[in-house]
């Protein structure tokens, strides 16, 4: 009889032998509990926490997870009416009051946790009770899109650069006292660790020391590849950028990344918070600058290089540095980008960093070495680290749709041939195309982009827009739309 993670398909030779790894250490001690992690569509963690002998069973047999955490919007609200006749029926069967879903592990997955102790984790998927794959799960979406793309003999090759803040906490009773408790609740009381307004700093890093240690070492503990961590502008406000690596393995990253970092620093008495706008005066926003090239699945080079101008060409066109298929990528990133904003920028918080002069784009243009524009080229030709930097996204965003948007949208620009329009030297030109003004405007735009609605497909993106609008609705019935993101956001994300 075949146990449930072969009839789903996944279990070949290669899992096998990480499965056989991972019970031997699972046997001999070195966890006493072990969390069974999944990444929703908000790209924040959920977990059930296995003894190891039931970590064991589960990497073959699954374990289950109520089928609505698929359903919930950003304040774990069910944005479907699951217990009523109908109330699932634009959904795939599978769903409805409340059922279960299987979580199935990736045993290679399994990390020792540097801050919890004798804890481990595994990386799960959910799948249905008879083994379908659950499509709105956000990393299989990026799996499809890299599917796509590897069809083309090509992958994805990804450098992040992620913003965030670190706050000393003061009381936690602000936060845990029963009588604050609320749906969500609010975060603790807070002081900064840095003033700000000092860019790089070595004074206020010096200051900022040990809460940067700790991200510093829980990095390094579960290997991810951290080269730097740096003061950033604002103040409380930091920078983490990691070495490039092809795109699951970046989205993964970021995951554990977000997660590891909050809870290990929360353990110290820090808050760390990932949502683009704090709910202070005096703050900066925060983004996530995504580094992006092409890579021949064959050869493994870089096929954005171009080694030298195409004729005619001048530094104001796509193809003075960027190769053809570099143009093409460059172009379906600029014709998506206002129904890519949804999954790039998936909060009501992000939207008010869009404005001149504030080293974040305002408009769909390109630039080249240009912090201004919405994309900026990077890289001479000959330079095998030419790429294509996307300053549109959030720090909050769920990594697959992220990547998975980039990879939609410059697939677009590839099969149409697209050409890119000079470069920009104005990127707060007034009279440019807009990025979306709000969470209510990207649905909109996604909404009316038929080739990326396909691309993701119907499903999923009728699915997106129904969990967002519901977030969207209660953000602007809300009569304090600041309490709202402080709440909502800032003590969660």
């Amino acid at each position: 009889m075949i146990h449930f993670a072969q009839g789903c398909g996944v279990h070949d030779e290669a899992r096998a032998c990480a499965m056989r790894e991972a019970e031997r250490r699972l046997r001999e001690g070195e966890f006493e509990q072990v969390r069974l992690v999944w990444c929703d569509l908000h790209g924040q963690t959920r977990a059930k926490t296995l003894m190891p002998e039931a970590a064991i069973a589960a990497m073959t047999q699954g374990v289950s997870m109520v089928s609505t955490l698929v359903l919930k919007d950003s304040a774990d609200r069910t944005a479907y009416r699951v217990f009523e006749a109908g109330g699932t029926g634009s959904l795939p069967d599978g769903f409805g009051q409340g059922n279960n879903l299987q979580l199935l592990p990736d045993p290679a997955s399994l990390v020792r946790l540097p801050w919890a102790e004798s804890t481990g984790l595994m990386r799960c998927q959910p799948w249905f009770q008879d083994g379908r794959p659950v499509a709105f799960d956000t990393r299989r979406v990026l799996q499809g899109a890299l599917d796509a793309l590897a069809a083309k003999g090509l992958s994805l090759r990804c450098g992040l650069e992620l913003e965030f803040h670190i706050y000393r906490i003061v009381d936690a009773r602000a936060q845990m006292a029963p009588h604050a408790a609320g749906w969500p609740g609010s975060p603790p009381e807070l002081e900064m660790i840095h003033p700000g307004f000092h860019l790089l700093s070595e004074q206020w890093a010096d200051m900022a020391d040990r809460p940067l240690a700790i991200v510093r070492r829980v990095a390094q503990a579960l290997d991810l590849p951290l080269l730097s961590l740096e003061v950033e502008m604002g103040p409380s406000q930091v920078e983490a950028v990691f070495a490039p690596t092809d795109a699951l393995t970046a989205a993964d990253q970021t995951v554990l990344f977000r997660s590891a970092v909050r809870q290990a620093l929360r353990r110290e008495g820090y808050h760390a918070s990932f949502i683009c706008r704090p709910p202070f005066e005096h703050i900066m926003s925060s983004g996530w600058h995504l580094h992006q090239s092409l890579v021949d699945s064959r050869t493994g080079a870089n096929v954005f290089a171009r080694p030298s101008p195409a004729a005619g060409s001048t530094p104001q066109h796509a193809r003075f540095s960027l190769s053809e298929i570099g143009e093409h990528w460059l172009a379906g990133l600029l014709a998506h980008a206002r129904s890519s904003a949804v999954f790039c920028v998936p909060t009501t918080n992000a939207y008010a960093r869009f404005r001149p002069n504030m080293l974040a784009p305002q408009s769909v243009l390109w630039g080249r070495d240009n912090r201004g524009a919405l994309l900026r080229v990077i890289g001479e030709c000959g330079d095998p680290a030419t790429r294509i930097e996307n300053r549109l996204g959030e720090p909050a965003a769920n990594p697959y749709l992220y990547l998975a948007a980039q990879v939609h949208s410059g697939l677009a620009g590839l099969r149409g041939g697209l050409r890119a329009p000079e470069a920009t030297q104005s990127p707060y030109d007034p009279g440019a195309a807009r990025l979306p003004v709000s969470l209510g405007e990207a649905l909109e735009a996604i909404e009316a982009d038929a080739a990326l609605r396909s691309a993701f497909g119907e499903a999923f993106v009728s699915y997106l827009a129904q969990v967002k609008r519901a977030e969207w609705a209660r953000w602007q019935a809300a009569p304090d739309k600041t309490d709202f993101e402080r709440r909502e956001y800032f003590s969660r994300v």
